[in-house]
């Protein structure tokens, strides 16, 4: 039987998800952190002013809270904020906020605050108003070790856009993804797992063969991946606060494209163990196997629904890549896409109103969603080498791996295409990005 992928790239170094993997050598290790790039904003971002906090005690050294907090808020996309040498004033608790200053200045928002060190712990202390409505919307106390100031600043900055938005933050989730560096015998291929910002970047698994299909279990707390360390693909979870690692499938054929269940207790997989690719559910517990496709044709790349209950997955049965949904085992699946000859890799959002994919049009391959109620496709991404899209757990952003300068790197996207953010390594190329749930 003659393979076939989701793969676009012509180099055996870019395979998409579940061909290959990698041998384990080392794993834990700090790494370089990832670099941030704002490449487009939205028109209809939200002006927001981040007031720099007051301080009481020595503060730990590093970036500031509110400097992360702004550069959380700044690049969701939805927020525009106002420099503070800007401002007319620096207020740090609601009474000293005059907000004729701020309309004036054309703020929607304003956050004040202070913080206080404690022997070992930081408290910080936050408001938020709406200058129009000469409101306080939010008022809390948040406190962390002088160690994770960052995880406290991550922690306002989902408060504030909740506040804002109605919808959670993901500025405390965490990003998984793969970095390649070095030639020949000297290649090196890296998970790594970071902030959404690409701080605190940590290896998890280094490896001289390349490392694909990282996928997060939803506690947040385990990857699985596929791994090539015995000469042929199997998949391992991998417990990131131990490093455990568990050989959960290593059939004879393809063993890819893992994807976990919303209750953790079982796997998606790509299987070719009966001689064709098919989609395979796997019960962690028991290793008990149960086959939900059976077609003559390659079934690929699975994704559970947001309700769990059926499957999103990549088929080539009407002689291209086009993505399909079944909505129980055994039932006939449903062509989603039509829009070209080749869509790929889906990912649906958080509340079955729209699944993204890889589109290919004309010689460019694009991030592209379909609408599941109306079916209409659109696409999302302005770069022409896209691929691997990964959708935030509140459904608001999306991030892809692309070809930017003649590297991979990682792009962020709002879900409708309006702002963008770009993430490159320090040294190499990035790719095959996962964003990991929410778990607070």
């Amino acid at each position: 039987m003659t393979q076939k992928t989701s793969c676009h790239k012509t180099t055996v170094k870019m395979l998409p998800t579940g061909w290959l993997a990698a041998m384990m050598l080392s794993a834990g290790n700090a790494s370089a952190e990832l670099l941030i790039r704002i490449t487009e904003g939205a028109n209809s971002a939200i002006p927001v002013s981040v007031v720099p906090f007051a301080e009481s005690g020595a503060m730990p050294p590093g970036d500031k809270v509110s400097s992360i907090v702004q550069g959380d808020l700044t690049m969701s996309g939805e927020f525009r904020t106002l420099e503070p040498s800007k401002m007319l004033s620096l207020p740090s608790k609601g009474s000293d906020v005059y907000f004729r200053d701020w309309r004036m200045l054309g703020q929607r928002y304003v956050l004040v605050g202070e913080l206080t060190r404690s022997g070992d712990r930081v408290q910080a202390r936050y408001e938020l108003f709406d200058v129009n409505q000469e409101k306080r919307i939010l008022g809390e106390t948040a406190a962390a070790g002088v160690g994770n100031v960052r995880t406290l600043a991550h922690h306002i900055s989902d408060r504030i856009y909740e506040a804002i938005t109605g919808e959670p933050g993901v500025f405390s989730t965490k990003l998984a993804y793969v970095t390649v560096s070095g030639e020949g015998d000297q290649m090196r291929y890296r998970l790594q797992v970071s902030d959404v910002d690409g701080k605190r970047a940590k290896i998890r698994l280094e490896s001289r063969e390349p490392i694909l299909s990282p996928a997060w279990s939803p506690d947040g707390k385990k990857l699985a991946y596929v791994s090539f360390e015995t000469g042929k693909p199997a998949i391992y979870v991998h417990e990131l606060s131990s490093g455990q690692r568990d050989k959960v499938a290593d059939f004879s054929g393809l063993n890819s494209a893992p994807a976990w269940s919303e209750d953790g207790k079982s796997l998606l997989m790509t299987l070719s163990r009966d001689g064709n690719a098919e989609i395979y559910q796997m019960d962690l517990a028991s290793r008990k196997i149960t086959k939900l496709t059976n077609h003559w044709a390659i079934d690929t790349e699975p994704a559970w629904d947001y309700a769990n209950k059926g499957i999103y997955f990549t088929s080539d049965r009407s002689g291209g890549p086009q993505i399909y949904f079944m909505e129980r085992p055994g039932a006939e699946p449903r062509r989603i896409t039509f829009g070209s000859r080749y869509n790929a890799r889906p990912r649906p959002d958080n509340k079955g109103e729209y699944v993204y994919y890889v589109h290919q049009r004309d010689r460019a391959f694009h991030i592209a969603r379909t609408n599941l109620k109306t079916g209409d496709e659109s696409i999302i991404t302005r770069t022409e080498s896209d691929e691997s899209p990964s959708v935030s757990p509140n459904g608001r952003l999306l991030i892809y791996a692309t070809g930017q300068n003649g590297a991979s790197v990682l792009t962020v996207v709002s879900a409708d295409g309006g702002a963008a953010y770009s993430l490159p390594a320090a040294d190499g190329d990035v790719r095959e990005p996962a964003w990991g749930p929410i778990t607070r």
